[in-house]
């Protein structure tokens, strides 16, 4: 892998660390108000997906598809969010949120809608368990 990637401290400060795909960090944003997922290249200077070569492009639709796979198996969603924004934060990452005609931002998009609830360290610790058994599975 790129011996160079160092994720974005925003990225950092913002989410948690769940396994390692090929290409990709898988994380989590701690914020249980919406099962909230990151898959992050780990490719150093990649801003925009035309950023990585053709190979890696497909290899992170074909990581994407399975994260969006995985969530839908898990949570049933109304709608699953996947997208690539880098406003605040210019490093590529794709977001991946399981959206529910009930959560508190519906139908808006979930940014600046209300407060994030973090998780607590037992629940972190859970979900880190959890999805890094469905990572292999999947992988």
């Amino acid at each position: 892998m790129d011996q160079q990637f160092e994720l974005h401290p925003q990225l950092a400060k913002d989410s948690v660390w769940l396994a390692d795909w090929p290409l990709c960090q898988l994380r989590l944003i701690n914020d249980k108000n919406y099962p909230w997922f990151l898959l992050v290249p780990r490719r150093s200077g990649a801003r925009d997906i035309i950023d990585l070569n053709s190979t890696d492009q497909q290899l992170l639709w074909q990581e994407s598809s399975l994260l969006s796979l995985l969530l839908r198996q898990e949570f049933e969603p109304d709608k699953l969010n996947v997208a690539a924004l880098g406003n605040m934060v210019p490093q590529l990452h794709l977001h991946h949120i399981a959206r529910f005609n009930t959560d508190p931002a519906w139908p808006a998009p979930v940014w600046g809608k209300c407060p994030a609830l973090p998780y607590s360290d037992s629940e972190i610790a859970t979900i880190c368990q959890h999805w890094a058994a469905l990572a292999q599975q999947g992988n």
